[in-house]
């Protein structure tokens, strides 16, 4: 009868799909911090110390090789289904799980890389659940590496920090280098990548090559009234709510997209702020056959917002900027892909005295080169190369270990890796 029941479920459905992704790679990874003293520290004040018996420490170079997954795609789990309603209308749903194929120990526990539940028709879809948000459509789709492996553009990188990062759902070990990027005060998730209890909107397909959507995230916090009744323990009753939206252009070899997104990672009722990451990007590709050019700007500011402006206005707000470009080569059964991607941190210091001397602003560069050979359309063999650069205490790196010696007088450099695997779709 239990089988009869489930059999009955299933003919309902216009048509159900199990789908995947399996991918694993040879992956190594280097981050090399360096003692770039000579002798002069900055008191409070900003004047000089000098010590002339300090003795230059060199560099310190922390390296790990792994069996890694979803150096190419993401490895994943999905079972996805419509059924149609008749009208033009049709009601479909989504779930899909990260998995981690190299050591076997993450499967389908959850579906956080994406869950959701929709109605569709003429008007467009209506979409209920766990989705990309419209602001990281931008940074994977104009990106050649696709936000995968040690390829990954530093815009990404970046912005997947900023804010707060409270961790990868799509099954990805988390580079143990975020723990030492620019952590921000008030911080919280910054809803980058993805964004839960949400709903969206999409624009029908039908549009003569215009696309779009809008997405509001719900941060589900309780909200007390009167606003004093608050617990000191909580204070963060809007924290994780997102709103955003993309819209492009898609017609030929050209796609081209704008998209904006605003996402409150910190709520300090008792103290009076809000703080916000609101994040702009504008992305776009061109085909032209014997070759494909990828290119996006993007810019985010983590900035508070006070109840009470403070006598000495406050924390500065923080901007980080960066910018992407990347291409495509076929090579036969191949693809040559490349990208250069670069980001600074401008954290609006104002000097405190005529004699301080600021810090630089924080800067990044990353270079990526890599080839895709297909054995069919679904298997495919993959390298990729890469190596970050970093300017005045930027700590981004293309994953694996951290940079050591980072709270002892060491600066972040240089972070080179490597992906060598198999992806095989289903």
């Amino acid at each position: 009868m239990a089988a009869l029941a489930v059999a009955g479920v299933a003919s309902a459905q216009s048509s159900v799909t199990l789908f995947g992704v399996v991918d694993a790679s040879i992956s190594g990874y280097s981050s090399t911090s360096r003692d770039l003293g000579n002798g002069v520290t900055y008191d409070k004040l900003g004047f000089p110390i000098y010590n002339p018996f300090y003795v230059n420490r060199g560099s310190i170079k922390a390296s790990r090789r792994e069996l890694a997954h979803s150096g190419y795609n993401s490895s994943r789990l999905g079972f996805r289904g419509t059924e149609d309603l008749g009208g033009g209308l049709a009601a479909s749903f989504w779930l899909e799980a990260p998995i981690s194929n190299d050591d076997g120990q993450t499967g389908v526990s959850t579906f956080t890389r994406r869950s959701t539940v929709s109605l569709s028709g003429g008007f467009g879809e209506v979409r209920l659940g766990r989705d990309y948000t419209p602001t990281f459509w931008n940074d994977t789709v104009f990106d050649p590496f696709g936000t995968n492996g040690v390829g990954t553009n530093l815009v990404s990188t970046a912005n997947g920090s900023f804010g707060g990062f409270t961790g990868y759902a799509d099954g990805k070990k988390l580079p143990d280098a975020l723990k030492n990027v620019p952590q921000l005060p008030d911080a919280g998730g910054s809803n980058y990548v993805r964004a839960g209890n949400s709903i969206g909107y999409f624009l029908p397909p039908n549009l003569g090559g215009f696309y779009g959507q809008v997405m509001y995230g719900f941060h589900e916090k309780t909200k007390y009234s009167p606003g004093l009744a608050t617990p000191a323990t909580e204070n963060a009753s809007r924290t994780g709510r997102y709103v955003g939206g993309r819209f492009g252009y898609a017609n030929g070899p050209l796609d081209v997209a704008l998209a904006y997104g605003s996402s409150t990672v910190g709520d300090q009722f008792y103290v009076g702020t809000t703080t916000k990451v609101n994040t702009l990007n504008l992305g776009a590709s061109y085909d032209f056959g014997p070759v494909k050019l990828f290119g996006e700007l993007s810019r985010a500011k983590n900035k508070v917002d006070y109840e009470v402006e403070p006598y000495l206005g406050g924390r500065p707000d923080i901007d980080l900027t960066g910018y992407l470009l990347g291409v495509t080569v076929p090579v036969g059964a191949g693809l040559i892909r490349a990208s250069y991607s670069s980001v600074k941190y401008d954290e609006n210091l104002v000097a405190r005295n005529p004699w301080e001397v600021l810090p630089a602003d924080k800067k990044a560069n990353k270079l990526a080169i890599g080839y895709v050979h297909n054995l069919s359309k679904r298997t495919a063999l993959y390298a990729t190369v890469a190596r970050v650069s970093n300017k005045n205490g930027a700590s981004l790196t293309v994953g694996g270990p951290g940079f050591q010696g980072t709270g002892n007088g060491f600066t972040p450099k240089t972070s080179t890796g490597y992906d060598f695997g198999i992806r095989h779709a289903f």
